[in-house]
């Protein structure tokens, strides 16, 4: 009894609740009461491809992804281990699997068997990297850890909040949140027909951990001798890797099923002995992977060829504080949604097309949601690969005159919107809420005529472009709320020295 509890499967199974549990807490605590200084993007660090891609994208290998390392060197030597002990989005899909198994009746020899569509996950891969290479980063679209820390961050805590409460302040919103819910759920539906559909067709991830595991050190082998082909092995593979016959070593994900499922003990874990069973190449069509690097070649240009937020200033495209250049941010960003989920006030969206496809996802200021709050700097603690540097409240704020404050935009005044200009209405919210010391809003006292015949004094506000920040407070607050009479562009922002003012006093 003791020996089949302690089995590696019930092993693996362990591993695997643990990881999905702390994956669940910390995106959970990805917030400015419960971070406290948590290692929350731990998962988006661990994951190579998100080390790969960002190093060919920008030459160089953020400090954090080095724990990457940990799971390279791991599957080098031990398999395939990953996708099944770690990785939240495949226990998650193997859970769907096994419930949707358990509603229906299936042949579990077929349904996980070999398929030559589980090759395509090689030549997805293939494709984010030679983009990659040509500088554009779209791992973060299909790259497991990214995609399921973003629908968990944009879509699972907002509707468990709605229901339950407790995890934000306010209810949070997210542009894209419904649509980025669909295709989570949709992936998930996929398990009904294919058994973790995702991790074998699809994920990119699972493709680069293929390839290290090509010839791991330790593996699952088959004592020939002992085998009598009775294919109980295959029933629960998680990996579709035919350890009844010569195992995909590829494909295989160290689940630990076959072993447990053997009743002649003929699947063993380890160094391979004399006995053991051959192992299949790699299933890879060469031709097909020269074709998706020439269609990978002829896509970016393609995308290059588009107005973006990188070759030309997209005012609505104002970005967390703290983030670097357009161009290496693109190169940069994987859409994990990290800082979505621990702003404070919602103002962090993803972006839907404001930025080019190039940008799709990728965190953006909405401030008629909410505003960037003026000493928070949590975005810049969660990014995983430096998209966003690090900053202190000092370094946001500045100490003037010596160091100016981080500048994400400068506010406008559409004078035919606002009240005191155009409305004879009394109105200083904006300059109320202004945070900067000294305020970047000020009044100009005018005495008008109204049309009674009588005069009265207003008070009309201007903006000072060198004390505002762009922080989007005054937009968010402001009273006329279907489009304010102030509005945050990025024109001035810090990090860029072109989408400046063309007008210097």
């Amino acid at each position: 009894m003791i020996k089949k509890l302690l089995s590696l499967k019930n092993i693996r199974r362990l591993y695997a609740a643990f990881f999905l549990a702390l994956f669940v807490i910390l995106v959970g605590i990805t917030s400015f009461r419960s971070m406290k200084g948590y290692q929350v993007s731990l998962f988006l660090e661990l994951d190579p491809l998100v080390a790969l891609s960002s190093f060919l994208t920008s030459w160089t290998v953020y400090k954090g992804l080095a724990l990457s390392l940990i799971i390279i060197v791991g599957t080098m030597v031990f398999g395939r281990f990953f996708c099944s002990w770690i990785c939240p989005m495949g226990i998650i899909n193997q859970i769907a699997g096994s419930i949707f198994n358990k509603l229906r009746a299936v042949d579990l020899i077929k349904m996980n068997a070999y398929r030559t569509i589980y090759r395509f996950k090689y030549y997805g891969l293939a494709l984010f990297l030679v983009l990659a290479a040509f500088g554009t980063i779209q791992t973060g679209l299909l790259d497991p850890i990214p995609f399921i820390t973003r629908a968990f961050a944009v879509s699972v805590y907002p509707a468990v909040n709605y229901w339950s409460g407790g995890f934000y302040l306010k209810q949070p919103v997210f542009q894209g949140g419904f649509l980025l819910a669909a295709i989570f759920i949709t992936v998930l539906f996929a398990n009904r027909f294919i058994n973790r559909f995702w991790c074998r067709s699809l994920c990119p991830l699972g493709a680069l951990l293929g390839l290290l595991s090509f010839r791991p050190i330790m593996q699952i082998w088959r004592d020939t001798a002992k085998c009598n082909d009775c294919m109980k092995c295959v029933q629960n593979c998680h990996g579709a890797c035919d350890p009844h016959a010569s195992l995909r070593t590829s494909e295989c994900m160290v689940c630990m099923n076959c072993i447990s499922d053997c009743p002649e003990n003929a699947m063993h874990y380890g160094l391979p002995k004399n006995a053991s069973s051959v192992h299949t190449p790699l299933d890879v069509n060469r031709r097909r992977l020269i074709e998706t690097a020439v269609f990978g070649t002829v896509m970016f240009p393609m995308m290059r060829s588009v107005i973006t937020s990188k070759t030309a200033a997209q005012h609505s495209v104002i970005r967390p504080p703290g983030s670097i250049a357009e161009g290496d941010f693109l190169r940069r960003c994987i859409k994990c949604g990290e800082c979505m989920k621990v702003c404070p006030t919602n103002v962090i969206q993803p972006a839907l097309l404001e930025a080019g496809f190039e940008g799709i996802w990728t965190p953006i200021l909405l401030n008629k949601i909410g505003y960037c709050e003026y000493n928070c700097v949590l975005c810049s603690r969660v990014c995983p690969t430096g998209a966003i540097t690090p900053l202190t409240v000092e370094k946001k704020i500045g100490k003037p005159p010596a160091q100016k404050p981080l500048k994400i935009g400068i506010a406008f005044y559409d004078r035919g919107r606002c009240l005191p200009w155009s409305m004879h209405t009394e109105c200083i919210v904006c300059e109320e809420v202004c945070p900067t010391s000294p305020k970047a809003i000020w009044f100009q006292d005018v005495e008008m005529q109204l049309r009674d015949g009588t005069t009265k004094v207003f008070k009309r506000p201007y903006m000072d472009p060198e004390l505002c920040i762009g922080c989007g407070i005054c937009e968010n607050k402001c009273p006329v709320r279907d489009k304010p009479a102030v509005r945050v562009t990025s024109i001035g922002e810090t990090r860029s020295l072109t989408n400046q003012m063309s007008l210097k006093s």
